[in-house]
């Protein structure tokens, strides 16, 4: 090949490799993009360990990521979206070239596409790369005072931020966060900027609920008993270990009439949770999936300091480190968020 561009990819289960690619060649509505960070997402991890994501079967290899920030290096050809040298974020949603019945207003449930994702076929390659061409729809302009390694919580910034809307205004009140990896973690920074009175934090490991706590958890509770959840008693529930153990405690953690925000994608088929409980409480369950503007609000949050979201960046590792990343990224006893960095500072 011409380049000696390279990016992450993802070839079947346990088969990650850096594959060298072409220089991209933009539509006349993308822009390319020198790619700085990336976060490992637990979809990426998924694609690594099982050669799937939930319902997304991996049929050919695909570059992985989308959770990503760089610099424009060459802007648009169409004259749209950011300037060179703009610093970016990227909102990785496709919307649906087919419709299918949705609410107007919640285009992530429109079954769109993602950047690194095998929903469809052909699957649509991700931005794990050191460049790459993406739509100037997906581009947010980074405002001055957001470090790009900041930035690049941006977008699982924006599937906590999301939860919360779904739940509504949350000043004032309790919370619960089943589940401290990433996004968990983040919900519990979302929920401390806009007001929650007290949040209670709940994991497995000790390293994220010390995270947990840096971000403002004002409890944190290791494998609680049925007495410490019953105690717990939260107004609203954020559920986000994606296990149906997690759903469980979630359930019983909330108090009667509390609301419950699934955001933990569980694996397909029955769940044993205790249903008949949020029945008699009058819960209010809602799904969660992905998120739709609320990545504005999180910039803008950012940019004004009043979402603190840095101490969930563990690990910062070189691109060609890529499986090592991973492996890390695995491990929730030692790490939270794992960023691959693949290029400098212009």
């Amino acid at each position: 090949m011409a380049s000696s561009l390279h990016a992450i990819v993802i070839h079947g289960p346990g088969d990650l490799r850096i594959d060298q690619i072409s220089e991209p060649v933009p539509a006349p509505d993308e822009a390319v993009i020198d790619i700085v960070y990336g976060g490992i997402c637990g979809s990426d991890l998924h694609y690594w360990q099982h050669g799937a994501a939930g319902e997304s079967i991996l049929k050919v290899p695909m570059v992985l990521g989308h959770e990503v920030v760089g610099i424009v290096r060459r802007p648009a050809p169409d004259g749209t979206g950011p300037a060179e040298d703009t610093r970016v974020a990227v909102h990785p949603a496709t919307p649906a070239k087919k419709y299918v019945r949705h609410p107007a207003d919640r285009p992530n449930i429109s079954g769109g596409g993602y950047l690194g994702s095998a929903a469809r076929f052909p699957h649509r390659d991700g931005a794990f790369a050191q460049r790459v061409a993406i739509p100037t729809r997906m581009l947010r302009a980074l405002p001055d005072g957001i470090g790009l390694q900041e930035a690049a919580l941006i977008e699982p910034a924006s599937v906590a931020w999301h939860a919360v809307n779904r739940i509504g205004d949350v000043t004032d009140l309790s919370a619960l966060v089943v589940g401290c990896g990433p996004i968990g973690l983040l919900a519990i920074a979302v929920l401390k900027a806009r007001g929650a009175r007290h949040i209670t934090a709940v994991d497995l490991h000790d390293r994220p609920l010390e995270i947990a706590k840096e971000l403002g958890a004002g409890t944190v509770l290791k494998q609680p008993d049925d007495h410490d959840i019953a105690a717990i008693d939260a107004d609203v529930v954020i559920e986000s270990s994606g296990s149906h153990r997690g759903l469980d405690t979630a359930i019983r953690g909330a108090t009667r009439g509390g609301v419950l925000a699934m955001v933990g994608l569980l694996p397909s088929g029955p769940q044993p949770v205790q249903i008949s409980l949020a029945i008699a409480r009058e819960l209010d369950l809602l799904g969660c999936f992905r998120f739709n503007d609320e990545i504005d609000d999180v910039i803008r949050a950012l940019a004004d300091r009043k979402l603190a979201i840095t101490p969930v960046i563990s690990h910062v590792k070189p691109w060609r480190s890529a499986e090592d990343a991973f492996a890390i990224a695995a491990d929730p006893t030692v790490s939270s968020k794992v960023l691959l960095k693949f290029g400098s500072l212009r």
